[in-house]
């Protein structure tokens, strides 16, 4: 008979218990099941059992089972802990007088102890203890501030005791009431449950200050009583106050009393050097007392507080009252900080820990690199040390602490790794383009192309120095070998370098000589020149060293053709007599500008042509009587622009000659052939260049005859407005004015152009090569100098200016008349034919002067159709309003071919609107269309 073990039984229990944990068949499933059987809270007992029989067989799955056991085991000493801590720190609660040390060394000893401080009932002991702590502190600052409140109704007292005592008087009751509101904060302050908790020196400083008060006030309170019965009885004895009493006694009809000076005694005389030296130890003292209270060292600061005492006993007769007063801030300010300390470090601590387990919960995309986390570990355990200076160490935080740093510490390994794998990549990089320097340096030693040499030669020290970082030690190790690798590819650029400078210092010294040369060649210096820019653009230099010989190199070059410009300023200084008269005739023709008169412009004009052509001028005329006839104004003579001679040069400004219809109403043009006036002034149509050419050919001044009427030519074709034919320009001096009269070629047949070679068109008969061509001095007149010539050009652009401004003024003025009539209704307002312009013929201005002088008979359909017909004849755009009707209007043409065009009948569409009742679009509308319309 054989008997059975319980142990098998024992383990299928187990087992059975555990959800399979035995007979699972790996480490991880065994695990696995642990965990979920742990998670079902079993009893310890039961967790023992199983322990027993797994830390055997599976070591991994048992350590839960362990962890677990050990995390129960706490929990039952912490819950042991707790209560003596809770029963302490009730004991601190029912105190009536609770000390701040003990209740900041009751969380510091629990923590240190390992008291779950986070979990009730020590979470909420330790609530109630800050809260008590928070009222005594402001308790404290309510004592302290009450303090200051009775200094300061003290000094308030005082003042009043320094002005009138009627003044005090109207104050009394107020100072009362303030008196007596102190007393009852100074009351409710002492009632508070904690004021048994204040330290010792709060009490007897409030009651002093209360004691003070009193004093104070009673006595103020008294004084004013005998002033206000001095006051209302002159027997009565004057009030203690000096102030009010001289008051008083002038009131009654005294004077005041001088109040008598109090008889110091001699201050003992003292030995400079002692006082110095008394001072200087204070100093010292109370400088190392001022440092480690402002950096929060509480034992330090005690120590200094004591040594600083120490040397005020014995110094401190000898000491100056504002540094004594200093003394007593410091000691103060080291007395609050012995007691704050200590709660003070731990608030300090927390704060470190908060941030240290924060840098690792940072927002996402805020996280920190590796080396701003090293240096906020870096801070962080700093500032911890000096936490530690001024205070109990605290354990507990510190653990805390140092595992945030340590677990954030992982993030700067993980970089440091990274960077020691980047130096060693950026290492062997540099290490590879050393040897690639090597390599071309040996490649190109003879090299030719300097330019590509040096560009080779920047692109590997680019290179060089994008390479990546790394550390100082092998930076300069590399360094050295990248200097030598490089200088070896850079001494054949740097030999070529070296020659092209001596090159260019000998051009430099060849320069010179050639600069100081009585006698400049061109040609050598162009070569000189050339040579130069072949050497720049052969060896390249630094820029700064290139751009200094260059300017050596052009110094003496630019000083010999400076000298050579100066001698020929010099030698054309001396002006000519024929530069003279140009000048002369230039400022006759600047002043007329000046005028605004066409007719003295036009004058001035043909005296300066007349100069530039080499004729003298004329002699100043003697005055005439004031009824001999001339033909034309003599010289500087001031008359009214005739309205033919506006529409003369209003034709003139557009390029254009005038219209056939107003001939009758223009001045008549001198004939080709008649001579010129020996007065050399235009007609009122003056701008005939024809007409200033013939009179520039006639050999001696004489008389002109009387001119001939033009002759009417019969044109064929269609002579409707807009179908005449242009009339050929008339021959004479074209281009701009001030072109130069002996320039080659041009428009307009001047009379400056060259004459025709022989065998051209229009060549002289007989003309030879040599000594057959006839003169040009009549063409264009001697040469000018170039101040002569500057002022004549300009003078001539101003007056081309100036009767292209007057033309437009003139049309200006006119256009206004127009729609001045228009809107009066009065005919007798309209512009003449002449002043209108040559675009307006006589029959136009008489249907205008009948449309506006008769009363308002166009329809506004029609006026509206004849603006339209008038803006597309100019050209000019219509309002957004009426773009559909002028599209309509223009389909409309299209389909009659044969009507007349907008341009053809503008006249008529003008009278139509004109016909029509005055407003101000359709006028704007008007005046935009005739002012293209007239200019063309």
């Amino acid at each position: 008979m054989t008997s059975t073990s319980s142990k098998p039984h024992d383990l299928q229990s187990l087992d059975t218990l555990t959800g399979g944990a035995f007979t699972a068949p790996t480490s991880g499933e065994r695990a696995q099941r642990i965990r979920d059987w742990l998670a079902a809270n079993p009893t310890p007992e039961q967790m023992q059992d199983v322990f027993k029989e797994l830390s055997g067989r599976d070591k991994g799955a048992a350590r839960l089972l362990r962890e677990k056991l050990d995390e129960l085991k706490r929990a039952k000493s912490q819950e042991a802990i707790a209560v003596e801590w809770a029963h302490k720190a009730e004991a601190l609660l029912a105190q009536p007088k609770l000390n701040i040390a003990d209740a900041l060394a009751w969380q510091r000893d629990a923590a240190k102890a390992g008291a779950p401080l986070s979990r009730e009932p020590l979470a909420g002991f330790k609530a109630r203890l800050a809260e008590r702590v928070k009222g005594i502190e402001d308790l404290q600052h309510r004592a302290q501030v009450h303090r200051e409140a009775a200094v300061l109704l003290a000094q308030r007292f005082e003042v009043l005791s320094t002005k009138s005592w009627r003044d005090a008087q109207g104050v009394e009751e107020a100072l009362r009431a303030d008196v007596a509101h102190w007393q009852q904060q100074a009351a409710e302050i002492v009632a508070d449950p904690n004021w048994s908790s204040l330290d010792a020196r709060f009490a007897p400083q409030l009651e002093s200050s209360k004691a003070q008060l009193l004093v104070v006030s009673d006595a103020f309170h008294g004084a004013l009583t005998l002033a206000v019965a001095a006051a209302a009885d002159a027997a009565a004895p004057l009030p203690p106050v000096p102030v009010w009493a001289d008051e008083l006694r002038v009131a009654r009809g005294g004077t005041p009393e001088a109040a008598p000076a109090p008889a110091k005694p001699p201050a003992p005389k003292v030995d400079p050097e002692k006082r110095a030296a008394a001072q200087d130890a204070v100093q010292a003292a109370l400088a190392k007392l001022e440092q480690e209270t402002a950096e929060g060292h509480g034992k330090a600061s005690a120590g200094a507080a004591a040594a600083l005492r120490a040397v005020l006993k014995d110094q401190g007769k000898l000491v100056e009252p504002p540094l004594e007063a200093r003394v007593h801030a410091a000691l103060v300010a080291a007395g609050e900080l012995e007691g704050w300390q200590r709660w003070s470090a731990d608030k300090v601590r927390e704060d470190l820990v908060a941030k240290a387990e924060g840098l690792l919960k940072r927002p996402e995309g805020q996280a920190l690199g590796g080396r701003k986390m090293q240096e906020t570990l870096r801070a962080l355990r700093d500032q911890w040390k000096q936490a530690d200076q001024g205070g109990v160490p605290n354990h507990a935080l510190w653990k805390r602490f140092d595992e945030a740093c340590n677990e954030a510490h992982k993030v700067v390994e993980a970089w440091l790794e990274k960077v020691r794998a980047d130096a060693a990549e950026h290492r062997a990089l540099r290490t590879a383009l050393i040897e690639e320097v090597k390599a071309w340096a040996a490649e190109h030693a003879q090299a030719s192309d300097l330019k590509a040499h040096n560009r080779a030669l920047h692109q590997f020290a680019d290179r060089w120095r994008d390479a990546g970082h790394v550390g100082e030690k092998v930076f300069a190790e590399l360094q050295a070998q990248w200097n030598e690798a490089f200088g070896a590819a850079r001494a054949p650029f740097e030999s070529a370098q070296k020659a092209s400078v001596e090159r260019r210092q000998a051009m430099i010294a060849e320069a010179a000589e050639l600069g100081a040369a009585p006698m400049l060649r061109i040609d050598a210096v162009k070569a000189l020149q050339q040579r130069w820019q072949h050497e720049a653009q052969s060896v390249p230099l630094e820029r700064r060293h290139e751009q200094k010989l260059w300017d050596a190199f052009r110094a003496p070059i630019d000083e010999a053709f400076n000298r050579k410009t100066a001698e020929r300023e010099k030698a054309s200084a001396a002006m000519s007599e024929h530069d003279r008269n140009v000048l002369n005739a230039s400022k006759a023709l600047e002043a007329a500008n000046s005028t605004g008169d066409a007719q003295k412009i036009r004058a001035a004009v043909a005296q300066l042509e007349a100069a530039l052509r080499g004729e003298a001028p004329p002699p100043a005329p003697a005055a005439a009587p004031a009824s001999a006839p001339s033909d034309g104004p003599a010289v500087g003579a001031t008359e009214v622009v005739a309205p033919g001679q506006a529409a003369a040069e209003f034709g003139e400004s557009a390029g254009q000659a005038p219209a056939p219809e107003d001939a009758d109403a223009l001045p008549t043009a001198a004939p080709a052939d008649a001579p010129a006036a020996p007065d050399l002034v235009a007609p009122a149509d003056g701008a005939d260049p024809s007409a200033r050419a013939d009179a520039e050919a006639a050999p001696a001044p004489v008389a002109p005859p009387k001119p001939a009427p033009k002759p009417v030519i019969a044109v064929r074709g269609d002579d409707r407005p807009g179908n005449k034919k242009a009339e050929a320009m008339p021959a004479g001096r074209g281009g701009k004015f001030g072109d130069r009269r002996d320039a080659r070629g041009g428009p307009g047949g001047r009379t400056g152009d060259r004459p025709a070679r022989p065998g051209e068109r229009g060549a002289p008969a007989g003309g030879g090569r040599f000594g057959d061509r006839p003169p040009r001095f009549e063409d264009r007149g001697p040469r000018l100098g170039d101040a002569a010539f500057r002022a004549q050009r300009e003078a001539l652009e101003r007056a081309e200016f100036a009767l292209r401004k007057l033309a437009s003024q003139a049309h200006g003025e006119a256009l206004t008349q127009v729609l001045g009539a228009w809107e009066k209704r009065d005919a007798a307002q309209l512009p003449s034919v002449q002043e209108l312009g040559r675009a307006v013929t006589p029959a136009v201005r008489s249907s205008w002067s009948q449309a506006i002088g008769a009363a308002p008979s166009a329809q506004a359909a029609d006026a509206a159709e004849a603006l339209l017909r008038l803006e597309m004849a100019a050209e000019v755009p219509t309002p957004a309003e009426q773009l559909d009707a002028r599209r309509a209007l223009q389909l409309k043409l299209l389909t009659r071919r044969g009507d007349p065009t907008p341009e053809q009948t503008w006249g008529q569409d003008a009278g139509k609107v004109l016909a029509a009742s005055h407003d101000a679009a359709s006028a704007r509308r008007l005046q935009n269309a005739l002012k293209a319309l007239l200019r063309k």
